[in-house]
């Protein structure tokens, strides 16, 4: 049984737990109702989890003249409501005293002064600031495109490595970034300064249409229009994907529009945040291809780090000094090694198979189970059935038929926990756990969103699945009792609490800290397609590097003598090899092609409601005489070169605004990328 008192987290023996007085440190106390008072301090006591919570005076009193609070959390996540995190926190501390093979605790290194600025400039692309070898004219195209609030992001971080350094006598000389931009400006007119209007909404805003030598413009993110706030013009429920998040944040800091919005703790008071709808189309998680994802990552980690210092919150990232982990087996297993062994078993998998099979084997028993997830295994048979799974799993000789529904939930949240380092990563635990102190929750999902894209592919596809999962077990709530609320308290101290890591800060900030994981929880589960997708104005920040990055390297060949004699090879050997099929096709009409199916090639004509999904269907439609061997769920259109590397198509994309946007692309049907 356990209680809190001073901040930390106290075990009760269990003759106790029919008793409702209790000796705290020698103080005398008297009981009422279950509450056990002395003076000013008092605890409650639930009998249902056996469990005593210190709580001190505030307004709401309770009998005898003692006070009673229940507002100390977000969402009104109050003690009643928080049994089943405590449960589930003994649940674990119990499952790690039996585990008498219980890996390397996780430690945490203290950085040096500057070493987190450092290594956020490395994180973010833009270590041959300090000295270190890069391609500076990859940073200085990249630094090109920030926003206002971004570029304060990086000099912040720029100027604590130039002290740290200064003190250090390091011998090189860092350049002062804010002289790169202001660089920019001076070349460029005033095209990459956040605050003029140059940097304009994309076209499905507009009704104007582009000239093709001008180029298309992008919204890198900056809200500088003197239109009213951000909030002011779109419903409650709308998030804004054009406009940077910190961008917002900084328009909003000082209006009574950003005012907080508070909740319940009730699932259906949770705002009804909605994807707005974009005729260039959704970019998410996996459609772009790898060398535009890196981009995303640099650009996510700026934009994040900039929000969180306009809301006056401190981002950063930890680091976990080496330890020793398994290279082999089930539980305990890094997912970059459970991954490599899983794909030799079957190719392209991008989640453990037994992660995969638990989930699964959840499911096959019926989801309908009053308490699922809540109600644990029993211990001594989950630690058994784990012995078992690790010796057999692979073999394929394991009995799944004796695996109890409960048992297999336990294992789940075990494999969870057991990872060496967290699912959300030691870099990045911190910063989710933060996310509850953010001022409204449109500020908080904007910066899970970030968070999501700066997972490693491995944790971030993991997640994704659990959080899929989550999402049916609640779907199934009026039969087994599990809300979204019931869910994100169970599930969350496994995703929160980490060895040696986690669970320290929960003991430190008890209740507030635990409902507000909760909250975060909620959160991932509630808005989970939203968080899988890349924000529109990153996406027109990659495009306009790729574009400017392309401009760079023309110039740069311009200077080169041979060029002008390789254009003229060239273009003569493309005169040659050119057929009717590949012959200039008019305006406002796009080559299409289509490798994998039986219709290779055609012209479309663009229209103001043609989408993506009408041609793909167009192309399905023309059978000449080969058997269609793929299905409608299995093609794609794709967006290809031109301002972006690749990019997967949604169904509704309206193609003739796409055209507009990226008019050098190439357009491909073909299945999606594993």
């Amino acid at each position: 049984m356990l209680f809190t008192f001073k901040g930390k987290v106290h075990t009760v023996s269990a003759s106790y737990q029919r008793l409702e007085t209790y000796r705290a440190k020698g103080f005398a106390t008297r009981t009422h109702k279950g509450l056990i008072f002395r003076e000013k301090v008092f605890y409650v006591y639930s009998r249902r989890s056996g469990q005593y919570t210190m709580n001190h005076e505030n307004s709401k009193k309770a009998p005898d003249g003692a006070a009673f609070d229940r507002s100390g959390s977000q969402d009104s996540l109050d003690e009643l409501s928080m049994n089943d995190y405590w449960k589930e926190l003994e649940n674990i501390h119990e499952t790690r005293g039996n585990n008498h093979e219980e890996q390397e605790a996780l430690v945490v290194k203290e950085p040096d002064e500057g070493e987190l600025e450092e290594e956020w400039l490395k994180e973010a692309g833009l270590s041959n600031l300090f000295g270190e070898p890069g391609d500076s004219l990859e940073s200085v195209v990249f630094l090109s495109t920030l926003t206002r609030t971004q570029k304060a992001a990086v000099e912040k971080r720029v100027e604590t490595v130039t002290q740290t350094m200064r003190k250090k006598n390091k011998q090189y000389q860092i350049p002062d970034v804010r002289d790169i931009f202001r660089l920019q400006s001076d070349s460029k007119g005033k095209v990459c300064d956040g605050s003029e209007p140059s940097t304009v909404r994309t076209f499905e805003n507009k009704n104007e249409t582009q000239d093709e030598a001008k180029g298309p413009k992008f919204s890198l993110g900056t809200d500088d229009q003197t239109s009213p706030p951000e909030d002011t013009r779109r419903s409650e429920t709308a998030i804004n994907l054009e406009i940077s998040f910190a961008e917002q944040a900084a328009n909003l800091k000082d209006s009574s529009v950003g005012r907080m919005c508070k909740g319940g703790g009730d699932d259906t008071l949770l705002p009804n945040f909605k994807l707005p709808k974009d005729k260039t189309g959704t970019t998410k998680i996996g459609d772009l291809a790898p060398q535009d994802m890196k981009k995303v990552y640099s650009l996510a980690l700026i934009e994040l780090t900039a929000l969180y210092d306009i809301l006056g919150t401190e981002f950063k990232q930890q680091k976990a000094a080496k330890i020793k982990t398994k290279d082999s087996g089930l539980f305990g297993v890094p997912l970059a090694v459970l991954l490599e062994q899983d794909q030799k078993k079957v190719p392209g998998t991008k989640t453990p198979l037994i992660f995969q099979k638990l989930i699964s084997q959840i499911e096959e028993a019926t989801l309908e189970t009053e308490g699922l997830l809540r109600i644990p295994g029993v211990a001594a048979r989950v630690k058994s059935l784990c012995q078992e799974l690790e010796a057999k799993f692979y073999e394929g000789t394991f009995n799944w038929e004796n695996v109890k529904q409960h048992d297999a939930a336990s294992l789940l949240k075990l494999f969870i926990r057991e990872l060496p380092q967290p699912l959300l990563t030691v870099e990045y635990l911190k910063a989710f756990q933060d996310v509850q102190n953010l001022p409204t929750k449109k500020q908080q999902l904007q910066a899970l969103n970030l968070l999501v894209l700066l997972l490693p592919e491995a944790n971030r596809d993991t997640l994704k699945v659990l959080l899929e999962f989550l999402q049916r077990v609640i779907d199934h709530r009026e039969k087994n009792k599990m809300t979204l609320k019931n869910v994100a308290v169970v599930m969350a101290p496994n995703l929160f609490t980490f060895h040696g890591f986690g669970s320290k800060s929960i003991e430190q900030s008890e209740f507030v800290m635990a409902a507000g994981t909760a909250n975060v929880m909620r959160f991932m589960i509630q808005y989970q397609k939203l968080l899988w997708t890349i924000p529109k104005f990153i996406v027109n920040q990659v495009r306009k590097q790729n574009t400017e990055s392309q401009k760079k390297e023309k110039k740069d060949k311009a200077m080169k003598k041979l060029l002008k004699k390789m254009a003229y090879d060239r273009e003569k050997h493309e005169k040659q090899d050119k057929t009717p099929n590949d012959a200039d096709v008019p305006q406002g009409v796009i080559r299409v092609q289509a490798p994998h199916l039986s219709k290779v090639s055609m012209a479309i004509q663009l229209t103001e409601e043609l989408k993506a999904a009408d041609i793909v269907a167009r192309f399905l439609s023309q059978k000449s005489g080969n058997v269609q061997t793929l299905k409608r769920e299995e093609v794609f259109l794709y967006e290809i070169g031109g301002n972006i590397g690749e990019r997967c198509l949604d169904d509704d994309t309206y193609m003739k605004d796409l055209y507009q946007l990226n008019p050098n692309a190439e357009w491909v049907i073909k299945p999606r990328n594993s």
